[in-house]
């Protein structure tokens, strides 16, 4: 199985430096192995690799890699290989055959379409010599004992089916890696995908976390309830790895506690990375500034990684140009904006993280089984969707269970994920790591809730005319613009707009000028969305926060007073309903929950332990498993007759964010030098979005829409990225006060054609 086979092809016309097939097969097996060795699935991710790219010996193909022909089904052959060797009801032949399958198309569903599995394995006539096909060793005895292990008898269905996603993730890098070291070897250049390991940088990091934590001393009551508190979860590092609540009310220092955490559980366990997840791309920005601000001149080894711009969905316009047409064609794989989150440190959001882990696509769950093996700090846990809650719990307790994984549940207001209180939850009994959460939930309140009822715009501008100092926090972009615009035409001086209008680079100065205001003792009149409830350290005298649910609520009430400087009485936090912005559907069973809570407690005592509990039950556990995404975790079958896993179908069902949202780049001074090179084609697609996402606004896909048929914005170097970098060209439509302003692109295109 040496030359003339071929698997990609370098100078036309000299076969001298094409990478031969077996050469391919074997790296590809060897760095598979290598990635799934962790992962207790060595074998089982080599075999893929050596049969990834059966297909190749096809003739057919052979002649398409020399320039003759057309395209050719390459990633069927290896599947049908085993499982016409193992036989089809094999589960290990099965689930390589997934993989196999996928590699370049995605992961496949075991029935159902002309895409399954099963029907390409029924339709498929092997082209390959038979010779070559008998040659080939299948020997899958060996295979079967790593899948035991990762098989527990109450949920195998889904464990076998995490095994196949690690697998996959393992074979699909490793055909990256070994496809992109070819082309490097061939061109004399190298990709800089080296990260040190986590461990050869843990004592750097700890140093500088506790030489950063020690500049806090114990000045103030607070400062020493904080130490104390990081003090008891830093110990809880030394307890086996797992599943962990950590439950510390807003203002108590629960991100710079669960990174200390994190650090000394690695040193004690082992683990491979820390994940930081948090539930918003408007804040991830600040978290990691604040990393890169403790680990100083080690800020370099914390990794961002959101979606202001989707850099999985790069068409094969996106890929790089090579310094020949065929080189281009054949180097569709090596799109370096991948991330593969080999970083020992990860910065990412729970979008990110949980729509890799139940992936199809190649570029999207290549990431997997370098998931396996971290500390994931889950911050603001309890804003888990509740329509796809079950998976996510599922896929957090297989992680632990069989994949080596710490989890953080990381939250002020503990949602109660355990199975104690709810049916197919998780195993947290005995696993909170802060100290009397009930108790520092009295000791570190600093405000009180009032219940405002019914307040229109020009009631909530006469409030903030009451005081110098306030914030008002609404459901939605357009009341948010809305209150600002009525609140300016009323003279209120020191206001202030802040919402995703605004890209992060902006937000991120705005918010330092609001801490500079409120320091000084300037007026500051703030007018926010629920951006700043997570993540935005902000100490308002008072506050008012249209009704939500009551972890929004509770989290809007740590934006007020949070230092604890003022007296309890003065500062209050102010409920109220908007009459002309009533909650929008996805939120409203939440805000229904809260009514009923507020009727049964009263206002004053929305922050005690009891009511956030009951309004926990009235959210998530009188809903059944059933409308909690349930069925997602239960079609994933295996019986007699093997598995029946609808890959393809879950991933493209479980959507964290249901409504399309697409980014449009604001192009500023700082901005235009990366906008700038998206024309020039030896830089990665993927590095030009990593430097522009601090310059991104998502817009509604209509939105944008409107704003590229009325020439406001378009998609910059087509012709190399496809639709992917859309650049406003009007900058009028962008405000220094409140951002975009994408409603007007209609209204200003007719009124242009009036001139």
């Amino acid at each position: 199985m040496t030359n003339p086979y071929f698997a990609h092809s370098g100078t036309p016309g000299d076969f001298s430096d094409w990478q031969g097939l077996s050469a391919h097969l074997e790296g590809t097996a060897a760095l598979a192995g290598t990635a799934a060795a962790p992962l207790g699935l060595p074998l089982c991710a080599r075999m893929a690799g050596l049969l990834h790219d059966f297909g190749k010996y096809d003739p057919a193909f052979q002649r398409r890699i020399r320039g003759e022909g057309g395209a050719v089904d390459h990633s069927t052959a290896g599947a049908h290989l085993l499982l016409g060797r193992a036989g089809p009801a094999h589960l290990v032949a099965q689930l390589l055959a997934y993989a196999i399958l996928g590699h370049h198309a995605g992961l496949p569903d075991k029935g159902g379409s002309e895409a399954a599995m099963d029907r390409r394995i029924e339709n498929f006539r092997d082209p390959v010599d038979p010779a070559l096909t008998a040659a080939q060793g299948v020997d899958l005895a060996p295979l079967a004992p790593e899948l035991q292990a990762k098989m527990r008898k109450e949920t195998v269905g889904f464990d076998v089916s995490v095994a196949g996603r690690m697998i996959f993730s393992c074979l699909v890098d490793a055909d990256f890696r070994d496809t992109e070291a070819y082309y490097n070897q061939l061109e004399g250049s190298q990709s800089d995908r080296d990260w040190p390991a986590l461990s050869a940088i843990l004592p750097g990091l700890r140093a500088r976390f506790d030489a950063h934590m020690a500049r806090f001393g114990a000045a103030s009551d607070l400062n020493r309830l904080r130490a104390d508190i990081l003090a008891h979860i830093r110990a809880g590092a030394a307890l086996p790895p797992g599943l962990f609540t950590l439950t510390v009310p807003t203002g108590g220092g629960k991100t710079l506690a669960s990174l200390g955490f994190a650090l000394d559980h690695a040193v004690r366990h082992g683990h491979r990375r820390i994940i930081y997840t948090i539930p918003y791309t408007s804040i991830i920005d600040q978290t990691a500034a604040t990393f890169g601000e403790v680990f100083g001149d080690l800020g370099g080894m914390v990794l961002e990684h959101h979606s202001s711009i989707d850099e999985a969905r790069f068409d094969e316009k996106a890929v790089v140009s090579e310094k020949s047409h065929r080189l281009r064609e054949q180097k569709e794989k090596l799109r370096l904006a991948m991330e593969d989150w080999a970083a020992p440190l990860v910065v990412t959001t729970n979008v990110q993280l949980f729509e890799s882990l139940f992936a199809a696509r190649p570029s999207r769950a290549r990431k997997l089984h370098n998931i396996a093996g971290s500390i994931i700090v889950l911050d603001e846990a309890q804003v888990l969707p509740r329509e796809l809650l079950m998976p996510v719990l599922r896929m957090l307790d297989t992680l632990a269970a069989l994949y080596g994984c710490t989890i953080v549940l990381c939250t002020a207001t503990q949602p109660a994920f355990d199975s104690a209180q709810l049916k197919q939850g998780l195993p947290l009994a005995d696993r909170e790591l802060a100290p009397d959460p009930e108790g520092l939930a009295r000791r570190l309140r600093r405000a009180r809730i009032l219940d405002g009822g019914e307040m229109d715009d020009p009631a909530l501008v006469e409030a903030l005319r009451g005081t110098p100092q306030g914030m008002v926090i609404v459901n939605s972009r357009k009341h948010a613009l809305a209150l600002f615009e009525a609140a300016r035409a009323e003279g209120l001086e020191g206001l202030i707009h802040l919402t995703t209008r605004q890209y992060p680079a902006h937000r991120r100065r705005i918010i330092a000028d609001i801490r500079a205001r409120l320091n000084a003792g300037q007026p500051c009149r703030l007018i926010a969305t629920s951006l700043i409830e997570a993540g935005v350290d902000l100490d308002f005298p008072k506050g008012w926060r249209a009704e939500a649910g009551l972890d929004s609520i509770v989290q809007s009430a740590g934006r007020v007073n949070r230092e604890g400087k003022r007296p309890v009485e003065d500062s209050t936090l102010t409920i109220f309903r908007a009459p002309d912005h009533p909650p929008h559907q996805q939120i409203r069973p939440l805000v229904e929950a809260m009514r009923a809570t507020l009727a049964r407690f009263g206002a004053e005592n929305l922050l005690e332990t009891a009511a956030i509990e009951h309004w926990f039950n009235q959210v998530y556990w009188t809903r059944g498993v059933e409308r909690m995404g349930q069925p997602m975790v239960s079609r994933f079958l295996f019986g007699r007759t093997g598995t029946d896993f609808p890959y393809r179908t879950t991933a493209e069902c479980f959507r964290m964010i249901d409504s399309a949202m697409v980014p449009v780049i604001i192009q500023t001074e700082d901005s235009a030098e990366a906008v700038k090179k998206l024309t020039v084609e030896t830089i990665p697609s993927g590095a030009i979005a990593r430097a522009l996402q601090p310059f991104t606004v998502q817009v509604p896909e209509k939105a944008r829409t409107l704003l590229v048929e009325n020439g406001h914005a378009r998609f910059h170097a087509t012709h190399l990225r496809g639709d992917q970098f859309c650049v406003l060209e009007n900058h009028d439509l962008y405000r220094r006060d409140f951002g975009l302003w994408w409603e007007r692109a209609d209204y200003l295109a007719a009124d242009a054609s009036l001139i």
